[in-house]
């Protein structure tokens, strides 16, 4: 595993910030020239499986050291070597967008339209960007940390108080 660390860090330099031994070796990287560096990984170092893309949200976490707010995190498997990779790209809340990794990994596909939907980070490039688990209707994204937990009754969606309307009829 060291090696293909070594090996991605001196050949993608200018893509990763950081590498953290963590429960699984983890790249810090910047948005710009990542999509090279995730296509490198599935094609050449065969991690071919992407189980999992989220999204992260920093604000007021008192232990960050950088100061963008949101993360988007990838897990990466090879299924050959049975090794794990965790990749990070920090995005500023200001310039809230990733690079869509669907045409890499068709299970990119929900996971981007999820963090989306919950976090507000757009991915350009993706096929069919929209929410996937709130109505289309929906204002804001339940897991930033702005989120207001408790919305005074004027606030409540449009589309749930007609519903309960209906049923109390």
């Amino acid at each position: 595993m060291e090696e293909l660390l070594n090996e991605l860090k001196e050949k993608f330099s200018s893509v990763i910030v950081e590498i953290q031994e963590k429960d699984y070796p983890t790249l810090i990287c910047k948005r710009t020239g990542f999509l090279d560096l995730i296509k490198y990984l599935k094609d050449e170092k065969g991690f071919k499986y992407l189980i999992d893309l989220c999204g992260v949200d920093y604000l007021n976490y008192k232990q960050k050291k950088f100061e963008e707010r949101f993360e988007v995190v990838y897990h990466l498997y090879n299924l050959d070597s049975k090794i794990l990779i965790r990749l990070k790209v920090r995005i500023p809340e200001d310039d809230c967008w990733q690079h869509s990794v669907t045409p890499l990994f068709m299970t990119a596909n929900y996971f981007e339209r999820e963090c989306y939907d919950m976090f507000g980070i757009s991915f350009k490039g993706h096929p069919d960007l929209r929410r996937i688990l709130m109505p289309d209707d929906w204002e804001g994204h339940p897991l930033r940390k702005d989120y207001p937990v408790y919305l005074e009754e004027e606030q409540e969606w449009k589309t749930y108080k007609e519903f309960i309307q209906k049923v109390k009829k």
